[in-house]
């Protein structure tokens, strides 16, 4: 792929990338969010058409039309959110679209002989006549592993295909690749578990903001120069000071002890104090989302226990927990954040409404004089109460969201990658905000990519790894020489500087 560009309204998601892949060998694409890789791929598999740029494929120009195309060609693509249909058999899905027929009707016996045959060379025994949807996330990987490889395929994109699997099944998985590689089949890989990255791979090459930072040897790379070189920053050369950030201590509110939910976290242990900002940080993968929608109530943990004051609470949804003072902004702002086709007002008052009404009537004076005070409180730009969120800005949806939280009076509010697409100028205000939050006494958890929010933002940053605790940091040792180092395993002995 030579100077491929990819252009979106207002973003540049590509910018004259190259990339290069032998035959027979393990290639890792890795970056951050909104470095490039997903555009890349769907542009390598036919989803995309780039704006410049060439691909060329086993020594031919390569211009596929769409992923039907890619796939003939010999590119088979893994997806990390399966995309499969439960309802079918395990059979069906393995051979979807490529049906085993004799005489002009499909061959079921065959097809599901097949498939068995496929499945354990992954190390699976299973009923392949069952409904996929009747087995679990694992599984239903590993039979669209299956359906790749049953693919008479030269390139295999994987994306994050460990991601449901255990270490037993990650190994059958490793051995698998290490048989295609024999066969001379190349693998396109992504993953954000850097042990799996420098255990399979031959090389890696790192995207940051649509742009090209080099192609490496993965012998070549130590854990902490590879993630130093996805957000920028030189582990070397990181050694900032601060020499003002004060330890404080915070009455306990929430104490969540060896939360466990299957392979995503694994005996995790978060404490939050009142009005203190908690940071968690940690790669991609790493169990922060996860622990969060646990903590709100979205999701279930399979293991582990969850304080309130010292009272142990489950939550089984959202209202569960927004009846303790919980409130969430998710990562995703326009799938799970903003109602698009609703107005700013109806954004604001949409979780409460109850408190603005007497008798099941609503009261509009009391819906505007709520609207009206965050509008100016949180300096949302917007021409009037009723506009479209839609036509907001991405810093202006965030404060609106917000909006929505803090008129319920909130005691703890969960921030996901809360400045995520937004300017310089908004993430200063959002940055603000926390902090007046915290200073009346709401609790934050902060979760970012960005090590310089956590540094200006916590008061405490849980570094995560894989679902598991790896260091605590506190005053001055929240640097991101010790945020980097504590990731790539190393936790903070042996780092050189003055913590005056």
């Amino acid at each position: 792929m030579q100077n491929i560009s990819k252009h979106f309204p207002g973003v540049t998601a590509l910018d004259h990338v190259n990339f290069c892949i032998k035959k027979g060998e393990v290639h890792v694409l890795m970056g951050e969010n909104g470095a490039g890789k997903s555009t890349l791929i769907k542009i390598l598999t036919g989803i995309y058409k780039q704006d410049g740029g060439s691909i060329f494929f086993d020594g031919r120009e390569f211009k596929p039309n769409n992923a039907l195309e890619a796939q003939r060609a010999g590119i088979s693509t893994i997806y990390q959110e399966i995309s499969l249909i439960p309802q079918l058999t395990v059979a069906e899905n393995v051979f979807i679209g490529r049906e085993i027929k004799t005489k002009g009707v499909i061959d079921w016996k065959t097809t599901r002989d097949k498939s068995r045959e496929l499945l354990k060379g992954l190390g699976l025994d299973i009923d392949v006549s069952r409904a996929l949807g009747s087995y679990g996330t694992a599984i239903q990987q590993m039979t669209a592993i299956a359906r790749a490889i049953s693919i008479d395929a030269k390139l295999i994109v994987m994306d994050e295909p460990t991601s449901s699997l255990d270490e037993d099944e990650v190994n059958v998985l490793f051995g698998v690749i290490r048989k295609l590689k024999a066969q001379g089949i190349s693998i396109l890989f992504i993953s954000h578990r850097l042990n799996e990255v420098f255990e399979i791979s031959d090389k890696i090459t790192i995207l940051r903001d649509g742009q090209l930072i080099g192609e490496y040897d993965t012998n070549a790379l130590t854990h902490e120069e590879l993630i130093s070189k996805m957000v920028g920053r030189d582990a070397t050369s990181i050694l900032e000071k601060h020499k003002d950030r004060k330890d404080r201590t915070f009455d306990e509110f929430i104490r969540a002890e060896r939360i466990t939910c299957g392979f995503k976290l694994r005996g995790l242990n978060i404490r939050i104090g009142k009005g203190e900002v908690v940071g968690l940080a940690g790669l991609l993968g790493s169990g922060r989302t996860e622990f969060a929608r646990i903590l709100f109530g979205v999701d279930r943990y399979d293991m582990g226990s969850i304080t309130i004051d010292g009272k142990p609470v489950k939550f089984r949804v959202p209202r569960d927990g927004i009846k303790w003072g919980f409130a969430f902004c998710s990562e995703d702002r326009k799938m799970e954040g903003i109602i698009p086709h609703l107005s700013v007002k109806d954004n604001i008052l949409i979780a409460n409404l109850n408190k603005t009404s007497r008798f099941g009537i609503l009261s509009k004076s009391r819906q505007n004089a709520i609207v009206d005070e965050y509008i100016q409180t949180l300096k949302i730009k917007t021409p009037s109460r009723e506009q479209n969120i839609m036509n907001l800005s991405g810093g202006n949806q965030q404060k609106t969201i917000l909006a929505r939280w803090l008129c319920l009076k909130p005691r703890l509010v969960i921030m996901d990658e809360p400045t995520r697409g937004i300017d310089i100028g908004a993430k200063r205000e959002i940055e603000t905000l926390i902090r007046r939050m915290a200073d009346d006494g709401i609790s934050i958890l902060f979760i970012s990519s960005e090590f310089e929010e956590l540094i200006r933002n916590c008061d405490r940053v849980e570094v995560i790894r894989e679902g598991v605790n790896m260091k605590t940091l506190t005053g001055v040792d929240i640097t991101e020489q010790n945020i980097i180092h504590s990731i790539a395993g190393a936790g903070t002995a042996g780092i050189e500087g003055d913590h005056d």
